[in-house]
Parts: structure tokens; C-alpha cells; sequence
């Protein structure tokens, strides 16, 4: 019996699993390391954050990108964007110097005991732990217009969907969205000689400035200071305090995770599309059909008049939407018992505990709860702190000799200490 078992392995399940194993909690982790990162964003991509603001975390804050970076001959710095493929190289780095060994098994059910939950891996393998976090990630909740989810997989993927975008060189793509993910993904499909377009609701694109400089005078810091979701006050908020966030009214969470922090193209994906993408802005599918080896699409504009659009293949960069039905490696019974917020998404507490005790919940699924920063990089550190204090309270209301770890170390117990400074993943 585990105190402990995380499901995932990107930047939130990394960064849990490290403060859990140097708490000295008896822990599991599984997932492919940076699956995401590696499997779901095309070559040529940049992250959008600031380096400063996309570190994993571990206590001591050793394992940081900054010292992965060095350690590679790389710049990290302020204002200049980091490869996608640098940073999923730096969460397997984190991986092995921060975390216990990871177990690359997907695991396919989670399931309520009364001693705690059941696991099953997908070659069948039972186990037990006292308590569970989630940390899925983004892709058990992609979204693709309701318009368009009965078209083959041939003509309509998801943005996530995309190792490469090799097997779109000479043909033509319609990009459906105005955020990052559409731009850049069009931006990369202009330049390896792709037609395509771009086709957004809005009547305009947003464009994200370049960050103010590092280093400027005490008053311009203080009008706008620098944090990990951009400068300004309001994201030092959503940036620096989710747990002041948490204590707002529901509806005002709820209003400000589905509109703050709305799409936007980065400074230095701009000079790639404006000159070569054609945009088709206040316009949406309202109907899609198979046409020869393409699709024949019907594209409304604001003002209700329509025209017809055809192309060979359609990429929806249309974003997530994190609700608990979506959630299926949850038995039926224990997904259910979930209480909801009002956007579906799970509720949870001040220690990112569901409603369901023991099971614990990590990342995008928990921006409705905390804010913005939980769909970004930047708030794993405050969520992998909290969320073990969370456990580690979990574990101490057990009833004596159930619990395990470093709180109430059960007899024959398989408790892996950490030593204080030394890389969680070392073995002796």
C-alpha cells in the first residue's frame, strides 16, 4: 500500500512526485516523462513563457531550467524563448536528478476502496495507495468544434494532435483559432511551404508585446511588475497568489478562468504570419462535409452571410476544456461522486483535494479553483508544495498504523527517505 501514487508525468506530475519523495512519502510515479511535450507539439515550436517562469519544482530549487540550460552550453534568458524541444529535454533531465524512477506504464483505471484506491496499469498490474493525484495533463480534454467531431481523423485533428507537421508539405490547411497554438502552428506550416489560412471568431488577433527589460527603474516595477503570466498587477495576482485566488466567489474563479489570459500570439511569432498567412477573421464553421480528398466547409461571418470554403485538412487549435466527465481513467462510480464547479470542472479544496478524499488533482483541471496559472508551466511549484502538505494531512487523518511515509510509518513499510540536499532520484 503507497502513500502516494501520481498518474502523469509532465511538469505538474514531476514536480509532485519531487516534493513527495523528499517529504519521504512511499511513492509511485507513472507516465511517459514530458509525453506532451514530446509527442503532442510539432518541431520548431518555442515556448511562451519566460524561461524564469517554466522551471519544475523541487524543494531546494535545484533542478531549475536556468541550470539545465547552463549545463548545455544554452542561453535562458529574459525575453528570448526557449525550444519546446530544449524544455522536454530539461523535464527528463528534472526527471532523473529530482524524481524517483518513474514508471512509463499508462494507467488505465482508478478506483475507490475504503482503504483507500486501486490502480490498474495497462498490462493489468493492481495496486494500492492511500492516496492519488492527477496530473493528466492537457489531452484527456481536447476540444474540437462540435461542427466538426464527426469528420474522419484523415481531415480534422486537434493542434495536439501533431509530433511534425511534415505530412502537410504542398497541400493546403485551414487553422481553426486565434491564440498561440493557431499562429504558430500556421506560422510553421507557411514556412515549410503548406497553403494555409487562418480562420478566427474574433474580429482581430491579439499580440502579445515583448516584456518589458529585467532590470528597469523602481517606479516602472512598480506601475507593472514582472510575473510568471506576463507584467502588470492583475497577472502577479493570478501568477503569484492562487491561493488568495481560491478564496474569491465562485462565479468571479469561474469568469476570470475562462476569459483571462485570452488568445494571443507571441511577439515573435507575428513577423512569421502577417506577411504569409491569410487570416480570415470573424468567421466560423457552421457546417463541414467531405469533398474529393479534402472538405468543403461552410464559413459564417458576423454579419450571418456565408460562403463556402474548401481545403484538404483542418487543424482546430481550439483549446481544452477541462471537466470532470472527461476524466476517464476514473471508475464510473468514483467520477460521478465528484462534486462539480459550474464550469464541470472538479472542485476542489485548499489543498487541491477533490471532493472524493484521498484523490487529489493537479494542473488544468484545477484553473477554475486556483486561476490562470494552472494552465501554465509556472504553477506547478505552487501546486506540488500544497498539494503534498495536502497528503501528508490526508495521511496523518488516518486512522493509526494505516498511514504511511515519514507520518505514521506502517510496519514493513517501503518508505524511500530522502536526504536533505541530495536528488531525490539517487539511488544508493
Amino acid at each position: 500500500m503507497y502513500d502516494l501514487l501520481v498518474v502523469g508525468a509532465g511538469p505538474y506530475g514531476l514536480s509532485i512526485a519531487s516534493h513527495a519523495a523528499a517529504a519521504g512519502l512511499d511513492l509511485r510515479v507513472f507516465g511517459r516523462p514530458m509525453a506532451s511535450w514530446r509527442d503532442h507539439m510539432p518541431r520548431g515550436m518555442f515556448l511562451k513563457s519566460e524561461p524564469w517562469a517554466s522551471n519544475l519544482s523541487d524543494p531546494q530549487g535545484r533542478w531549475s531550467l536556468e541550470a539545465y540550460c547552463a549545463g548545455q552550453g544554452v542561453a535562458a534568458r529574459h525575453a528570448k524563448p526557449i525550444p519546446v524541444e530544449t524544455f522536454a529535454s530539461y523535464g527528463l533531465w528534472f526527471a532523473h536528478h529530482a524524481v524517483p524512477a518513474v514508471d512509463e506504464r499508462t494507467v488505465t483505471r482508478v478506483s475507490a476502496r475504503p482503504e483507500g484506491f486501486e490502480v490498474v496499469t495497462e498490462d493489468g498490474e493492481v495496486l494500492h495507495a492511500r492516496t492519488v493525484a492527477l496530473a493528466v495533463g492537457v489531452m484527456p480534454f481536447v476540444e474540437i468544434p462540435a461542427v466538426l467531431r464527426h469528420l474522419d481523423p484523415a481531415l480534422v485533428t486537434h493542434s495536439s494532435h501533431h509530433s511534425d507537421l511534415d505530412r502537410f508539405r504542398g497541400g493546403d490547411v485551414t487553422v481553426i483559432g486565434g491564440g498561440q497554438a493557431a499562429l504558430e502552428t500556421a506560422a510553421l506550416l507557411a514556412e515549410q511551404g503548406t497553403r494555409v489560412r487562418v480562420l478566427a471568431r474574433a474580429d482581430r488577433l491579439y499580440w502579445n508585446d515583448v516584456p518589458p527589460p529585467w532590470e528597469r527603474p523602481w517606479w516602472q516595477s512598480l506601475r507593472s511588475p514582472h510575473s510568471g503570466l506576463g507584467p502588470g498587477w492583475r497577472n502577479w495576482f493570478y501568477a503569484e497568489r492562487p491561493g488568495l485566488f481560491r478564496r474569491l466567489p465562485e462565479p468571479t474563479r469561474a469568469r476570470i478562468a475562462a476569459t483571462a489570459l485570452g488568445p494571443a500570439g507571441a511577439w515573435w511569432v507575428r513577423e512569421r504570419v502577417e506577411p504569409h498567412v491569410e487570416v480570415l477573421l470573424g468567421h466560423q464553421v457552421t457546417a463541414a462535409h467531405p469533398a474529393g480528398d479534402g472538405l468543403r466547409l461552410r464559413i459564417t461571418g458576423a454579419s450571418g452571410a456565408t460562403r463556402t470554403l474548401e481545403t484538404g485538412h483542418v487543424i482546430a487549435a481550439t483549446g481544452f476544456r477541462a471537466t470532470a466527465d472527461r476524466l476517464g481513467l476514473l471508475s464510473a462510480d468514483l467520477r460521478a461522486g465528484l462534486v462539480t464547479a459550474a464550469d464541470g470542472a472538479p472542485a476542489v479544496g485548499r489543498s487541491f483535494e477533490s471532493s472524493h478524499p484521498g484523490l487529489f488533482l493537479a494542473g488544468l483541471v484545477t484553473a477554475s479553483g486556483f486561476g490562470p496559472a494552472m494552465r501554465f508551466v509556472h504553477g506547478a511549484g505552487f501546486t506540488a508544495g500544497t498539494l503534498v502538505r495536502g497528503v501528508r494531512r490526508r495521511l496523518r487523518a488516518l486512522p493509526r498504523g494505516t498511514a504511511g511515509g515519514t507520518v505514521v510509518p506502517a510496519p514493513g513499510s517501503h518508505v524511500r527517505p530522502v536526504t536533505p540536499g541530495a536528488p531525490a532520484g539517487a539511488r544508493p
